[in-house]
C-alpha cells in the first residue's frame, strides 16, 4: 500500500514522452478506493487515482506526520 512520501510515476504513453513523477502527500479513502494528493514535479497538486499506467515508488524515508 502506498504512503504519505511514497512517489507515483506514470510512464510515457508515447516513443520519447518522458515519465512524471509526484510525490504523495496525503492518502485519502479506504483500500480499495485509495486516491492521493500528490505534488507533482512541475510543483502543482491534483488528487490522483491510480491507472494502469501508474506505479508506486516506496521511499526509504517518509515524513513524519
Amino acid at each position: 500500500a502506498a504512503r504519505v512520501g511514497d512517489l507515483i510515476v506514470i510512464t510515457g504513453h508515447r516513443v520519447g514522452e518522458a515519465e512524471q513523477t509526484g510525490e504523495i502527500l496525503e492518502v485519502l479513502g479506504e483500500p480499495p478506493h485509495e486516491r492521493y494528493r500528490v505534488r507533482w514535479g512541475d510543483d502543482h497538486e491534483s488528487i490522483f487515482y491510480l491507472g494502469s499506467d501508474a506505479t508506486i515508488r516506496h521511499t526509504a524515508h517518509r515524513p513524519h506526520r
